[in-house]
């Protein structure tokens, strides 16, 4: 516990200080400044318990000084005791007003600075405790936010690798787009949690291909006009598999199942939808997914080499693709290449 005594007449100070001594425990850092200036510069720099300031000082008066420390610390957090001379009632409702908890009259009685200051004192404790009950809870909550988000994350994860089972593409493939496509969003300028956000998102893309049949799905070859049809039902099966939820990760995720097949020049599908009602999250993943789909081996195709797979997006720019996405990604390319050789598929 530290307590601040502020008083230009020394005598004052010492019988203050000696007050203080019989009421507070041994180890109390009782601190006194005959100049208020002092006395400020210390309380500025230590969060003191107690403040017990007298009025009629050089410099800077008692009022003057709990003006300046309440724009350090509020009324409910530092108690200050204000002491005036016992004609000075004008002082003392401007000190109040000022904003001292309490004050007290010269000369000093005793019998009534005891119980002012153990309130004053009991103020702060009480203060003390609520702070730390405070950040306690906010710890908790921290905790308990990281836990939900994790869990979430997890249920992603394995919803991501059910969409594997039926899914030639390899579980290297979501990973490099949606880091492609984290990289894509922070160039953008989306803020941090939503880079995050779409990271997690993004592997979710496919998932409505658990409702389309194998002999569709794995065919090598062709696909037949009544084919293209079912194949181009996974966005509307994806998103209503994630659509509903309260978690801003999933219907993120349902927001990317849905459009991110949709081309910018309106050509796309399941809903023909153009430029910027687009939403942004799916203009972005469908940069990073048609990339890796290009470069990564498939039943059907092999991997394409990267000078074909950039010539590709820069070519889609405008028409397949959101132009300031394009833009992104073929600006960040020496990245891309470090998410592509970091997680190679196996």
């Amino acid at each position: 516990m530290a307590i601040a005594i502020v008083d230009d007449t020394p005598l004052n100070l010492t019988l203050i200080q000696a007050l203080v001594r019989k009421l507070t425990p041994p180890d109390t850092e009782i601190v006194s400044f005959t100049s208020p200036l002092e006395g400020l510069q210390w309380c500025g720099d230590h969060e003191p318990d107690l403040i017990i300031v007298d009025y009629m000082m050089p410099d800077l008066n008692g009022i003057e000084f709990i003006e300046t420390v309440r724009k350090l610390y509020p009324a409910d957090t530092v108690p200050i005791l204000m002491v005036t001379a016992a004609h000075e009632k004008e002082v003392r409702y401007e000190s109040l007003s000022a904003g001292a908890n309490d004050f007290l009259t010269k000369p000093i009685d005793r019998h009534e600075f005891d119980p002012r200051v153990r309130t004053m004192l009991a103020l702060r404790a009480s203060h003390q405790r609520l702070r730390n009950w405070n950040d306690d809870l906010r710890e908790a909550v921290i905790r308990k936010t990281a836990d939900i988000v994790a869990r979430e994350q997890e249920t992603i994860a394995r919803l991501a690798r059910a969409a594997e089972f039926r899914d030639p593409e390899t579980g290297a493939h979501i990973v490099r787009m949606a880091h492609y496509s984290q990289l894509i969003a922070r160039h953008l300028g989306l803020d941090a949690e939503q880079c995050d956000r779409i990271l997690s998102a993004a592997p979710m893309h496919d998932i409505g291909k658990v409702g389309t049949p194998d002999h569709i799905l794995l065919k090598p070859g062709r696909l037949t006009e009544d084919e293209l049809v079912i194949m181009r039902q996974p966005p509307r099966i994806g998103h209503d598999i994630l659509k509903g939820s309260s978690s801003p990760m999933i219907q993120m995720a349902a927001q990317i199942a849905l459009t991110h097949h949709e081309k910018f020049d309106g050509s796309g599908y399941p809903d023909g939808t153009a430029g910027e009602a687009i939403p942004l999250v799916g203009r972005i993943v469908a940069v990073a997914d048609v990339f890796d789909a290009l470069t990564s081996p498939r039943p059907y195709k092999e991997a394409w080499d990267l000078d074909r797979a950039i010539d590709f997006i820069r070519d889609g720019r405008g028409a397949h693709f959101d132009p300031a996405c394009v833009d992104a990604f073929l600006a960040l390319m020496p990245e891309v290449l470090l998410i592509r050789e970091r997680f190679k598929d196996e």
